[in-house]
């Protein structure tokens, strides 16, 4: 070679074998790696896309069992909410509080509320104001004897129970609506002698598992 440096290359290329028939045989050793590499690729396509459906349906599965599970959950309040109203010993405490016109203001639940003892009714409202209003908690609360008491349930399960109200300071329709499958309801309170509408959306709970606090009635 007239350049020393490739036949140096040439030369370390060609000590790698010891002769023809080796440099053959090494060849044939990694054309067959070659080939079982090729034949391996597809199988270990396929595990991880075994895995990757594996894992999707896993993820699926405990996803399902969780919306189950609070389906469940949701269920068994409605039916402890149906019995507490047939009972008439519950408490709705509400999260919003809706008027006449449309407006509505986001409530305290322990102080916004309709309840039910026998044939006793309260209908409480208490705003967040620095005026401590008649009941002394920002707000009106009003005592009555519950009357004219219907609850029917319709072809989808969904409850409706009524009554009338009347005390020294209210005389009122109440309706509670509560849709099947959850113990969140509305109560449309709607006085006899005005059409001043408030509609109370929350949850309905027996009332020894209620926590409210009940101001002074007028």
């Amino acid at each position: 070679y007239d350049d020393d440096d490739a036949a140096l290359k040439e030369y370390d290329k060609a000590s790698k074998y010891q002769d023809k028939a080796d440099a053959v045989e090494q060849l044939a050793k990694a054309a067959a790696k070659a080939v079982k590499a090729l034949e391996k690729a597809p199988a270990d396509e396929k595990l991880k896309l075994a895995a990757e459906a594996a894992e999707k349906a896993a993820k699926k599965a405990e996803k399902e069992a969780k919306k189950a599970a609070e389906a469940a959950e949701q269920m068994a309040l409605f039916e402890q909410g149906v019995q507490a109203l047939k009972e008439k010993d519950f408490v709705l405490e509400a999260e919003r509080v809706e008027f006449k016109r449309g407006q509505f203001v986001y409530v305290t639940p322990s102080t916004n509320f309709v309840s039910m003892k026998g044939d006793r009714a309260t209908i409480q409202l208490a705003f967040n104001t620095a005026a401590a209003g008649p009941n002394g908690i920002g707000g009106i609360t009003v005592d009555g004897s519950a009357s004219n008491i219907e609850m029917k349930t319709d072809k989808k399960g969904n409850v409706t129970f009524s009554m009338m109200v009347q005390g020294v300071a209210v005389s009122a329709n109440v309706t509670i609506r509560m849709v099947k499958g959850t113990n969140k309801c509305t109560a449309t309170v709607s006085p006899n002698f005005n059409s001043n509408r408030i509609s109370f959306t929350g949850y309905l709970y027996p009332s020894d598992q209620s926590n409210v606090f009940k101001g002074r009635a007028i």
